[in-house]
């Protein structure tokens, strides 16, 4: 049943405001709730076809998606698959880079997600690394360290449904830039302290994790500290900017996907569960009220008005739950700072999948003047 029928039959057979308020608080949970759902990962496709080197999956607007991705299927399967081979009206054929595990087979249901990078730094890049605890507010939160020369360190911030897998794919180019790293978990994160009403704040709280990151990197040598995070984890790195006793000692923003439309993102965001426009609107009146967001607080960052180091903003125009008008906007606006880096038919956060040689340039042209 569609949320928007579903709220017809609620409507009728309780006709109080208590129904509409449980209505909004059940379609606020896709957002508040932290790993309640995983974006962007569409319904499982059928593997149709494999050969040498190329594996025949169902068409869909994921597998005609340009760049390399990750097929995951049940038991923990792993495959990489890169360029499209073939298209028909039915699959799609594409260069099957590697398994990692399990085992693929004609038949088997697949998903496909950004997640070209499995494991830890040693494990999926032959990077070393350690695991310091940083400690935060709440308690303390695991962390991979790769060591480096520089005095200039970078901490790295996931994204909402994704762990410290997500800064894999860009630990290679700040290794050879021989840049110290500094990949970190949040509230609510598996081996992190939990929220303690078990809800996400859309940055709103989890920012004081970044900024504990932040002080155990100047605490630990680091000069001044590169901040870079993904979705509403580069959300959180604007905010520790803005807010933090040390943003004095922030040399640089990455920011890949930022949500800086609250409000239309978490519209679209349960839009996506197929709910109406109207449950959609009242799921973000309910969000607001459970997670006492700041929205003014939200355009003030959208605005760009606190930002005083050089961002490297990097987005698609075909995000289809951060708004690419409001990246737009905020590059416009501080023209003197902001760097924006369109990456034209990439999703939200999968920004690396679809080019990975030009996005990991813009990181080297970024960084390079900063070390």
């Amino acid at each position: 049943m569609r949320w928007g029928t579903a709220a017809i039959v609620a409507a009728a057979a309780v006709g109080t405001g208590a129904a509409v308020l449980l209505l909004g608080r059940r379609v606020s949970d896709r957002v508040v709730r932290p790993g309640a759902v995983e974006p962007h990962v569409a319904a499982a496709l059928r593997i149709h076809d494999l050969g040498a080197g190329r594996v025949t999956v169902t068409r869909s607007p994921e597998s005609l998606r340009p760049g390399h991705y990750a097929l995951e299927w049940e038991d923990g399967g792993h495959a990489v698959v890169g360029e499209i081979l073939t298209t028909d009206t039915q699959s799609v054929t594409r260069r099957l880079e590697r398994a990692d595990r399990g085992t693929l087979a004609i038949g088997t249901e697949v998903r496909i997600t950004p997640r070209v990078h499995v494991g830890d730094p040693r494990s999926a890049l032959g990077i070393d690394f350690a695991e310091p605890a940083v400690p935060g507010e709440l308690g303390a939160m695991p962390a991979w360290y790769t060591i480096g020369v520089r005095g200039t360190w970078v901490v790295l911030v996931h994204g909402p449904a994704a762990d410290r897998t997500q800064a894999l794919p860009v630990l290679p180019v700040l290794h050879t830039l021989r840049l110290p790293t500094l990949t970190v978990t949040h509230r609510g994160d598996e081996g992190a302290p939990a929220s303690p009403d078990g809800l996400g704040h859309f940055g709103e709280t989890e920012w004081r994790d970044v900024e504990s990151a932040l002080r155990f990197a100047l605490d630990n040598g680091a000069g001044r500290v590169v901040l870079y995070g993904w979705s509403l984890g580069a959300t959180m790195v604007l905010q520790t900017a803005a807010r933090s006793a040390w943003k004095d000692r922030i040399g640089g923003l990455v920011l890949d996907s930022p949500v800086l439309d609250w409000s239309d993102t978490v519209r679209r965001e349960t839009r996506r569960s197929g709910a109406s426009a109207a449950l959609a609107e009242l799921g973000a009146l309910a969000a607001e009220g459970r997670t006492k967001v700041d929205l003014a607080d939200f355009a003030r960052l959208a605005e760009g008005r606190d930002l005083a180091a050089p961002t490297l903003l990097l987005h698609s125009p075909d995000d289809s739950v951060a708004p690419w008008a409001a990246a737009r906007r905020l590059a416009g606006r501080r023209e003197d700072l902001v760097s924006l880096h369109p990456v034209p038919g990439a999703e939200h956060a999968a920004l690396w999948n679809v080019d990975p040689e030009a996005y990991t340039e813009a990181l080297r042209r970024f960084f390079t003047p900063l070390i």
